[in-house]
């Protein structure tokens, strides 16, 4: 169904840029139709986004980095999650200006498709990560700066979502993404156990000597993101509706960047405090998958290979949870959606917490999956209901900068209970506390409701 174009449209024509700090009345979506291609090729990027997320962050390249190989006492692990607490230092400082300068100059797709570029880049090169003690820190660079690069790009894919959707299915459209990015994590993770991780011999006759399979796996995942990245980059336009004005330097974007956050805590304490709020539970929700697989092997005597399999049933109940998720988020709204899965997430996370054994693990480590998609799918929609097209990429940089701003949360606590107990299980109380707190400040945030926005356009 084709789509009217943002240049033509009522709502497009009649739309001025806010000003710093404010929230346009039209805020949302501009798109009037669906098209479906735009759709399908915006839910690909997510679909081959999963052979970083799945694969080199949480399921064989993170937990290959805290094996024994790269040295004991759980160094790998905390190595990783202090790389990662840098990493999210250098998004939060930078994050907001680089989406508004996207937003002025008229670039968003450019840019994540360099961010994009990157991300494959420093996948690919973990092939060179060997398994011996004196390459864990070049492991971990990579993939921290495999992070950062990877939140850059998120937040231009994210404001890409208020030129694929409408206002009426913005949920929806945000709970393909995400339940395509774990499909695609089902696949991927599949194909790599058949082919490089289950047995003593794999494909093209890579054997586990010197951890070649694993390595191997780093160049089929560089590829993967590779192949489904394209279509959203040739098929969607770029993004023409941006805040135009000249020029400014980048001090001059910090000084801009100062005067939105003072604007919407005077007029919009609505978003302040939802940027606050999604900031916490979002980095308790990424640790439940970030430091899941190492969990799993540590502390409950799963299988490194057999995680792989958790890996994939994780991903298929997080897709279920992200597709039945957004169905819901358009219907009643996204805060009761998030509420109730964030409430789903700490009372699974306790029950785990004083159980033991790979049974244990694998029914409520799989029903935390299932909680985990719905409350990023909705909590990208809620902020795309709280902003306008043409400021949607600083928004969203802002959102992946509170988000890092406090991303020393999780990793800090975990790295802290594992020093002073010496237990992996130690990381599942750190993770509860960085929830509870997120849960306890979105109370405070009023539900965008879509009835109300379509009647404000």
């Amino acid at each position: 169904m084709p789509r009217m174009s943002h240049s033509s449209s009522p709502a497009a024509e009649s739309t001025s840029a806010p000003g710093p700090g404010t929230v346009a009345a039209d805020a949302g979506p501009l798109a009037q139709r669906l098209n479906r291609r735009h759709v399908t090729a915006w839910a690909l990027w997510d679909w081959g986004s999963a052979s970083f997320n799945a694969v080199m962050v949480t399921f064989v390249f993170a937990t290959y980095l805290a094996s024994g190989a790269f040295g004991p006492d759980d160094r790998g692990t905390q190595w990783l999650t202090t790389a990662n607490a840098i990493g999210g230092l250098v998004i939060a400082l930078t994050a907001p200006v680089i989406g508004q300068r996207s937003d002025r100059g008229g670039r968003r797709k450019l840019w994540l498709g360099l961010n994009t570029a990157v991300v494959i880049a420093l996948t690919a090169l973990c092939f060179f990560v060997r398994p011996e003690e004196s390459y864990l820190l070049l492991g971990v660079i990579l993939i921290a700066a495999g992070n950062v690069a990877f939140e850059f790009a998120g937040v231009n894919y994210n404001a890409m979502l208020l030129q694929v959707a409408t206002p009426r299915t913005i949920g929806k459209v945000s709970g393909i993404g995400w339940g395509a990015g774990y499909v695609g994590g089902i696949f991927l993770l599949l194909v790599l156990y058949v082919g490089f991780i289950a047995g003593d011999t794999h494909w093209f006759g890579i054997t586990d000597d010197d951890a070649m399979n694993i390595r191997v796996v780093a160049l089929f995942s560089a590829l993967w993101f590779l192949v489904f990245a394209l279509p959203l980059l040739v098929s969607v336009p770029e993004n023409r509706t941006g805040v135009r004005g000249e020029k400014v330097s980048i001090p001059e974007s910090y000084r801009i960047l100062l005067r939105t956050i003072a604007g919407l805590w005077r007029h919009d304490r609505n978003t302040f405090w939802f940027l606050v709020s999604s900031a916490v539970f979002r980095d308790g929700v990424g640790a439940v998958f970030a430091y899941g697989a190492i969990l799993g092997t540590t502390a409950y005597g799963v299988d490194p290979a057999d995680i792989l399999i958790f890996g994939i049933a994780a991903n298929v109940v997080a897709a279920v949870g992200s597709f039945l998720g957004g169905w819901i988020d358009d219907r009643i709204g996204p805060k009761r959606v998030i509420m109730g899965s964030l409430a789903g997430l700490i009372i699974s996370a306790a029950i785990i917490f004083f159980l033991d054994g790979t049974t244990a693990f694998w029914i409520f480590g799989l029903l935390l999956c299932f909680f985990v998609g719905p409350v990023q799918s909705a909590s990208r929609s809620f902020l795309g209901r709280l902003t306008s097209e043409e400021r949607a990429g600083e928004i969203y940089g802002l959102y992946a900068t509170t988000g890092r701003a406090v991303s020393f949360l999780a990793p800090a606590l975990i790295s802290v209970a594992i020093a002073l107990s010496g237990d992996s299980r130690a990381m599942v109380p750190a993770i509860l506390v960085v929830l509870l707190l997120g849960m306890a400040l979105l109370f405070r945030v009023r539900d965008p409701r879509v009835d109300e926005r379509l009647s404000a356009r």
